[in-house]
């Protein structure tokens, strides 16, 4: 383990290249950065989705327009909150498919960008494994709690 002059524990080189270069495309792509909280682990269960817009991105709506969509189609509750024009949080509820749900949420803003979405877990225990061709796949977080 390697520390900085300041005393700070320095980064390995791998994962500063990674924020370095997730940093540039937030600047200079169109891009966004969700970052996936878990709120309460008590039921009923909530997550947060913390999404951060791209400055090169000028035209938000896409944001609340998706979530429109993904709450049409969704039986898991969810609010989304403007926190300001590059900022908005997005309120998972609990119901059987949460976890499922939330993924898809993503994907969606994911398909939308032509996948530059750079994601972070932060909280989030769901590791999203796949089985089988089409993949379908088994979350303990969305079945039991």
């Amino acid at each position: 383990m390697e520390f900085n002059p300041d005393g700070s524990i320095k980064l390995p080189d791998n994962v500063a290249k990674k924020n370095s270069q997730n940093r540039n495309r937030l600047e200079a792509q169109r891009c966004i950065k969700v970052l996936k909280e878990v709120v309460s682990v008590k039921a009923p269960k909530k997550c947060k989705l913390n999404i951060s817009i791209s400055q090169a991105i000028t035209d938000f709506r896409f944001v609340e327009n998706i979530h429109k969509l993904f709450s049409q189609n969704s039986s898991v509750p969810s609010k989304l909150v403007k926190i300001n024009d590059r900022e908005y949080e997005v309120e998972i509820g609990t119901d059987f498919r949460r976890c499922s749900d939330c993924c898809s949420l993503v994907a969606k803003y994911r398909e939308f960008l032509d996948g530059n979405l750079i994601e972070d877990k932060g909280s989030c225990p769901y590791e999203g494994r796949k089985f089988g061709r089409g993949g379908s796949g088994f979350s303990y977080e969305d079945y039991f709690d």
